[in-house]
């Protein structure tokens, strides 16, 4: 057997477990635009919880890539996302309905942002972004909410971003991540998810997983609070109740994960 084979053993196993290299540097653009003047202080306070540049950088962002971002909400991500795009490269917003069109619209006309509004149809599994034509979809803390609405939806969704990639193309997810051993009934109502419920159903929409990154992990994060994940920062559910407690803890452990639709 080549040698080249049975060094490629040891990476095989690293991602069955889940373990990943260290993120390859973010590109000059996505530096560029985290480091933009326009981003607020309350924002930029928050990049030591979600590490924008790594995570990126990880998700393989290049200012030539079509992009999107499914359910950008506030745009904290989109006012990074949307200042990269160059030589070919796109920002979409892509949203659950159409009453969500307004407000994405208007998140990116406040910010000053360049970019499109598609939306998705969650019962249906379709969306208005064409066929094969994106190089990247990313979401940001959604997947809890899509298992929690119940039903098909989340399978819908996860087909809908399978449909709209390119052959070879990434679905970079974030979300709070509930720990292997914990009861899979939490998922239900803690907004957290186990890593294997979000790789089936990567996995059952077709895609496959290509690589796992702990640069979002937070090790101080147990995941068993009173109400939820958000218990923790930026919402404080319990209001002034253990706050200090909770606020160095800081933001939820995450799971980062990178697929791709197989060519």
């Amino acid at each position: 057997m080549p040698r080249p084979t049975l060094l490629a053993i040891p990476a095989v196993l690293a991602l069955a477990a889940g373990v990943h290299a260290a993120a390859p540097r973010p590109d000059p653009a996505v530096a560029r635009a985290i480091a933009d003047p326009s981003r607020s202080e309350a924002d930029r306070a928050r990049d030591r919880y979600r590490h924008p540049a790594e995570t990126l950088a990880f998700f393989g962002v290049t200012p030539a890539k079509k992009v999107v971002e499914y359910n950008p909400s506030g745009g904290w991500y989109s006012q990074i996302l949307a200042r990269i795009p160059a030589r070919g490269g796109s920002y979409t917003a892509l949203v659950g309905s159409a009453k969500a069109t307004d407000g994405a619209r208007a998140m990116l006309a406040t910010k000053k942002l360049t970019g499109t509004v598609a939306t998705l149809d969650p019962a249906a599994g379709t969306s208005t972004v064409p066929a094969n034509s994106q190089d990247v979809v990313l979401t940001f803390r959604n997947v809890h909410n899509l298992t929690m609405a119940g039903g098909a939806t989340a399978a819908n969704v996860f087909k809908a971003w399978y449909a709209m990639l390119k052959p070879g193309g990434t679905l970079g997810i974030v979300d709070h991540r509930l720990p292997a051993s914990a009861d899979t009934a939490r998922e239900r109502e803690s907004g957290y998810l186990k890593v294997a419920t979000v790789r089936q159903l990567a996995e059952q929409a077709g895609f496959k997983l290509a690589e796992s990154s702990e640069v979002n992990a937070n090790p101080k994060d147990t995941a068993d609070y009173p109400k939820g994940v958000w218990t923790l920062p930026p919402t404080y559910a319990g209001g002034d109740t253990d706050r200090a407690k909770y606020a160095a803890i800081g933001e939820s452990d995450r799971m980062t994960l990178r697929f791709v639709k197989p060519r």
